[in-house]
């Protein structure tokens, strides 16, 4: 029977849409599963075959889950704040706002047509007011709140109040920007504006100067993985360190919750280390230092090997540090700024990454080793970070590399300070220079003794602390562009102040060009109606803004992490206009039990959702600390590139076999521009893909062709080897694609993608249509199938239950395989056999199995039928082939009865007329019998 998957595919895509098939219940009668994919962002390229990897293996998940009788909740929504809309926006003059509604469309109707079963109805998008008015409220809660140490915990602004109106800051324990301190009495007549001035200390959405990546020509701040070696990702812009008022989030506050949370997740390794290197918790102690010439100035360091300061011989500090400016002199003013100037070109990320090559400034002061009271040079260095620690490091040259290579270039002295552990290897890095410095304090003492030591001595004298540093630092949270989430804060006598929640969403408004304005505000500044009015509680013209009753709203937007670090709980209760999510829904849904998505958000995505989340425990809104339970990181699927040799100053291109006759560079071509399945191109193609390639020239083989270089890299539309998922279903049926992708390899692995594997996939997909079909006519017999047809059956259970369980889809796939190919063979067409079968199936191959059930007579989707149970009985053997050896050499094969004892296996083999044969007469020196495995007879 001919089996039509455009036809099938498009009429149970058509049922599952028109029944809602897919809808999740609200019901707790069952118990739940939660199955999510990464956000998805929209972008206008549409999906290649690389992309629904993870959803694929996702929705395999959650349908074999609603077959073991789960309440499964598996949504889809779209991250659909973001720059890409927006440069679209710049170039076109299009609205952001339509060209996502429009890759919204296309993303949907690609995703229908794969089949998955998500609840459309649940669909969310960070761009929609309605999304983003709770955004927007979990950023006004952020704001009226502290973190208080003391119970290790976010807290009301109002509890913090409370304290300063009976303590001030006394007996106060907070995460805080700065230390402060002041009497209740201080605090109860301070102005309005010098207590809001002081919140914004401890708020944990808080606005202070920051060292941001500015990319002039986009106009906007860009987070760290928006820069890649100086410039930015999107259109290849420089990118500059520049000081900027910005809203921050203060996740610092959670920096040991969310290293201690990692523990109890079960998440890949890697990136689990990813996260806690990213925190990055490290225990010394805080040391200060005076300044010769400046009494009023100190520099303070954090440091994990206190006991190495007495061979600290000099100090660096971050460029961006302010003490620079304070303490450099006027002879050395002019290198200090050069440097400083040619710093702010990198990234801290490329800073970081530089270890070898060292540079750095001299300020022309000193500062006073505490102990040895001797003067050390402090210079600017762009290997120290003003986010990290203090901003500033005392070097000991002798005891880490980067101080050493410092030392060397600077001609600066090297001391060693002598071992205090044996089991410490100190790198001694030149002998020569070193200096053995003995002190009173460490020798002889092991070296946690040293450390605590000198930790004591340090707070004795009072010029520091034992502490705990965390590398993380707070989260940048302003962005300079338009198409992002409005932020709800107006300016009052220049203090920030939210919205009242009654007035959100505070929706983005209508403007003009999505440039920054002339005088260099963000694009909102481009907007006619954006000012607040405070007594009438509405955003009206910017042309009434007088700073008495009307005030100017936040131009910047919220970054793109935003609306992705809580869209998880939103699904739960996605149409709720009075609340986020209901109480009672978050308990019941409570984590994801399965999130599905890409490594390369461990330290953006993943580290902001689970602070969020913690946040929103800590204020009592979901009683869950952690949102995703358990994450895989799905592998990429890499395309196969085509490249051509372009002959360097030249049109002219060579074949891959003459190339290394010329100078040449690679070009990639498209990989449609191939004829066939081969690698040769075809050149009039080539010619007429692009005007500049309209008169190139051509060197051919000696047969006429011309042949690309191939290379499996990266699927990429910048690469032109993307595969485009419709015509894959188009040809070999949604169901063939589903099973390709799993069977391409581990899910976790990346893998390359051959369309010409399809071909085996779906002749499988033939063969299990026809196993319920006699010719043309549709034959199932309700006769009871035998053992052997039992035991193909059992066997697939046991086999793809164990798959399932532990994301092996693509042995599952090898598994399918060899049962139709059995039952195929035996000519197995029971209905107590194929029905089964096609449950086993359907989460892979939903439509078919669908099509095949309703054959089968049912009249309700297969989604909800029971899992197929395993029945152990089948699997045991009835007979066994018992190897006959001897002397270790296999000579012959006999079947027994898996019954028989060891004595009655070894009489029924000497009694066999082969086994005569092959000893010849001769009496057996010994003979070892392994049940159910093998005989050996010693001769």
């Amino acid at each position: 029977m001919f089996y039509d998957h455009q036809q099938i595919e498009k009429k149970w895509q058509k049922y599952w849409e028109e029944n809602q098939t897919y809808k999740t219940s609200d019901s707790t009668d069952k118990p739940k599963f939660y199955v999510l994919d990464m956000f998805p962002y929209p972008s206008g390229a549409g999906l290649h075959v690389g992309h629904p990897l993870g959803y694929i293996a996702s929705d395999i998940y959650a349908r074999y889950k609603r077959h073991q009788g789960f309440n499964v909740l598996h949504p889809v929504g779209y991250d659909s704040f973001g720059l890409p809309a927006e440069q679209y926006a710049i170039q076109t003059g299009q609205h952001p706002a339509i060209t996502t509604e429009q890759n919204i469309t296309r993303y949907e109707e690609q995703l229908r047509k794969i089949g998955f079963s998500f609840d459309w109805s649940r669909e969310v998008r960070t761009s929609d007011p309605s999304y983003y008015k709770w955004t927007q409220w979990i950023f006004i809660e952020l704001f009226h709140s502290w973190y208080n140490k003391n119970t290790d915990k976010a807290e009301p602004i109002s509890t913090l109040i409370k304290h300063f109106e009976s303590k001030g800051t006394q007996d106060l324990n907070a995460n805080e920007t700065e230390e402060l301190h002041f009497t209740a009495e201080e605090w109860n007549t301070a102005s309005e504006m010098d207590k809001e001035d002081i919140l914004l200390n401890y708020r944990l959405a808080y606005r202070a100067e920051t060292t941001v990546n500015w990319c002039p020509a986009l106009g906007t701040v860009l987070a760290n993985d928006e820069v890649k070696d100086g410039k930015s990702e999107r259109g290849g812009f420089p990118v500059f360190q520049k000081k900027m008022m910005q809203w921050s989030m203060r996740i610092s506050a959670y920096s040991e919750r969310l290293l201690q949370g990692l523990k109890g997740l079960d998440w890949p390794q890697p990136l689990k280390d990813s996260q806690e290197y990213w925190i990055g918790k490290s225990q010394g102690a805080q040391v200060k230092f005076e300044i010769e010439s400046h009494p009023d100035e100190v520099i303070e360091v954090f440091t994990t090997r206190p006991d190495t300061i007495f061979g600290a011989t000099f100090m660096v500090l971050a460029p961006e540090n302010p003490l620079v400016e304070a303490i450099t002199t006027p002879e050395q003013k002019a290198e200090i700024d050069s440097y400083i100037e040619e710093t702010s070109k990198k990234t801290e990320r490329d800073r970081m990454a530089d270890v070898k090559n060292v540079s750095g400034a001299f300020t022309g002061s000193y500062a006073l080793n505490p102990f040895s009271n001797e003067r050390m040079p402090v210079y600017i260095s762009d290997y120290v970070l003003i986010g990290y620690g203090t901003g500033a490091v005392m070097a000991v040259p002798a005891h880490d590399e980067r101080d050493h290579r410092f030392a060397k270039k600077f001609n600066l002295e090297i001391k060693k300070v002598v071992e205090t552990d044996e089991d410490i290897q100190e790198k001694s890095f030149d002998s020569k220079d070193s200096v053995c410095v003995n002190s009173d304090f460490l020798n002889g003492l092991k070296y946690d003794e040293a450390k605590a030591l000198i930790i004591s001595a340090i707070e004795k004298r009072g010029i520091g602390h034992g502490t705990t540093n965390y590398r993380q630092r707070d989260a940048i949270f302003s962005r300079q562009r338009y198409w992002g989430e409005p932020v709800p804060i107006y300016y009052k006598d220049g203090m920030p102040y939210t919205l009242p929640t009654s007035a959100l969403p505070l929706e983005l408004p209508e403007v003009e060009k999505y440039l920054p304005t002339e005088d260099g505000d963000p694009p909102l500044g481009n907007a006619k109606t954006f000012a607040w009015d405070e007594v009438n509680q509405k955003v009206v013209d910017t042309d009434l803004i007088d700073e008495k009753t009307i005030f100017p709203l936040e131009l910047s937007t919220m970054p793109g992490w935003a609306g992705s670090s809580w869209y998880f709980l939103r699904y739960m209760d996605p149409h709720d206009e009075n609340v986020f999510v209901k109480k009672d829904l978050a308990d019941y849904w409570g984590q994801v039990d399965l999130y599905i998505g890409g490594s390369e958000h461990a330290t953006g995505h993943l580290l902001y959702s689970r602070f969020w989340n913690m946040f929103l425990k800590d204020r009592g809104y979901i009683n869950h600390n952690e949102p995703f339970q358990k994450l895989i990181n799905q592998g990429m699927i890499l395309g196969m590139s085509a490249f051509v040799y372009r002959i360097e100053g030249t049109n002219k291109y060579v074949s891959k076999n003459l190339a290394k006759e010329y100078e040449t560079q690679q070009i990639h071509v498209d990989v449609s521009l191939l004829k066939g399945t081969s690698d040769e191109l075809d050149t009039e193609a080539f010619k007429a893909w692009r005007p500049d390639f309209a008169d190139a020239e051509f060197i051919f083989e000696e047969d006429g062709k011309f042949i690309t270089e191939r290379e499996v890299e990266k699927m990429s539309k910048s690469k032109y080897n993307v595969v485009n998922p419709d015509d894959i279903c188009e040809e070999y049926g949604a169901d063939g694609l589903r099973l390709y992708e799993m069977f391409l390899g581990p899910l976790e692995q990346s893998k390359p993608w051959n369309t010409q594997g399809l071909s085996g996939v779906y002749g499988f997909l033939k063969k299990f249509w026809n196993l319920y079909f006699n010719g043309e006519v549709f034959e199932v017999s309700d006769e009871e199938p035998t053992k052997a047809e039992y035991k193909v059956l059992h066997t697939l259970i046991k086999k793809v239950v164990y798959d399932i369980e532990n994301f092996s889809f693509n042995t599952s796939v090898s598994s399918f395989m060899i049962a139709v190919n059995e039952l195929q063979k035996i000519k197995c067409n029971k209905r107590n056999i194929l029905e089964p079968l096609s449950v086993i199936i359907s989460p892979y191959a939903p439509h078919i199995c669908e099509e095949l059930w309703s054959l089968l007579g049912h009249t309700t989707s297969i989604e909800f039928e029971k899992f197929p149970v395993l029945n152990e009985d089948y699997l045991v053997e009835d007979e066994i082939e018992y190897p006959i050896s001897i002397n270790g050499k296999t000579k012959h094969k006999l079947a027994l009865s898996a019954q028989l004892s060891a004595k009655e296996v070894e009489d029924s083999v000497m009694k066999d007329e082969k086994v005569q044969q092959f000893l010849e007469g001769k009496t057996p020196k010994k003979i070892i019998v392994v049940p159910g495995r093998i005989v050996n007879i010693v001769i």
